[in-house]
């Protein structure tokens, strides 16, 4: 397989692409993660489907790949919670990175197919051999590079084994707008690591076409630097199947992904929501990063929004209060002036306003 290169610009980034013989996805888009011996990872409990299962939350620089696998498999109840656990009567908060690997080891051989056919158990016993390679690289990082022309297209390498035996799509969202003819014919079917060489290679060239062809591809890369467009949102919408669970890979990240009434949420993994038990989906309907934090229902959680009301300093609430107040008083004026245009002028709505302010503040002791 071609040597990892260059990391693909952070989200935000916008940098002038460099040669790369290789888009490396790393447990952190900036530093990679090196799996130790005595690595351990917090389990947060959630009530999944009726049933108690565990989510494996990430720490700063986490193995996000072997993580995002493992929790695509307890969701789907493929990995035996109780031997996970080694038939524990109480919930573990804990696990081992060996644990985690062990786990994933027996799913892998767990895919054995049935049949008696000489052929298939020879093909099962090779891609076994070639999955035991790559599986120490889950929890360091992974050679995975896009392609722009559909949202499970990307170079095959031999990473890729694993998501197959365990039968997990793996998508992206970094597609190219079919409505812009100039980028289509500038990023034709390259993948990311030989588009970033065509860049360089039309910036050097003599040919005026070659050269503005170079400059659209880059300002492709520049445009879409957070590596999700518009038409990759859509079509990854589209192309994912109801209640599916996959893998979406983005910014060198790799994130437990589900499709629910046809909206797409992300598995939150952060660890600093191990406490928040009502914050386990968070949703992806745009390309800027707002989204929405849901519940196991995928209902609006709103105990991030309480919990900051709680900690904010008292006058900051009274001056929200006041705020509120106001609002609701102009716009009760407002319904009257409507009702009634020649009711009242600007000047005696102010001071109709200043004189309902002061009839809300508490009398003068």
């Amino acid at each position: 397989s071609e040597e990892a290169g260059k990391e693909q610009p952070a989200e935000g980034e916008v940098s002038t692409p460099e040669p790369s013989r290789g888009a490396k996805a790393v447990g952190s888009p900036s530093e990679p993660h090196q799996s130790r011996a005595g690595d351990f990872y917090c389990v947060k409990w959630i009530t999944w489907k009726g049933e108690r299962t565990p989510v494996i939350m990430q720490s700063e620089n986490g193995p996000c790949p072997l993580l995002a696998i493992m929790n695509i498999l307890f969701l789907q109840w493929k990995a035996s919670r109780e031997h996970v656990w080694a038939g524990s009567a109480v919930e573990k908060e804990v696990i081992t990175a060996e644990e985690l690997m062990a786990h994933l080891g027996d799913c892998i051989l767990a895919t054995q197919p049935w049949e008696p056919s000489e052929g298939l158990q020879l093909n099962f016993q090779q891609n076994i051999n070639d999955t035991m390679m790559v599986l120490p690289k889950l929890s360091t990082g992974l050679d995975v590079n896009v392609r722009f022309t559909g949202v499970s297209d990307f170079e095959y390498t031999p990473e890729c084994i694993v998501f197959d035996l365990l039968n997990i799509p793996l998508y992206h969202g970094w597609l190219v707008d079919p409505q812009t003819p100039e980028v289509v014919q500038a990023v034709g079917k390259l993948s990311y690591n030989q588009l970033v060489e065509k860049i360089i290679t039309c910036k050097q060239a003599s040919d005026s076409s070659l050269v503005s062809e170079g400059l659209v591809a880059e300002q492709f890369l520049e445009s879409t630097a957070s590596q999700l467009s518009y038409h990759g949102l859509c079509e990854l919408t589209a192309s994912a199947r109801e209640s599916e669970l996959s893998i979406f890979f983005r910014n060198n990240h790799f994130s437990t992904m589900i499709k629910h009434k046809g909206h797409l949420y992300l598995l939150v993994t952060d660890q600093g929501f191990l406490q928040e038990e009502r914050v386990v989906w968070e949703s992806l309907h745009n390309v800027d990063g707002d989204s929405c934090f849901c519940d196991t229902e995928f209902h609006l959680s709103h105990a991030l929004d309480r919990k900051e009301a709680t900690a904010a300093p008292p006058d900051h609430q009274l001056q929200q209060r006041q705020v509120d107040q106001d609002y609701m008083i102009a716009l009760s004026l407002l319904q009257q002036q409507e009702h009634d245009p020649s009711a009242l002028t600007d000047l005696e709505l102010a001071q109709q306003l200043q004189q309902e302010e002061y009839q809300q503040q508490d009398p003068p002791p």
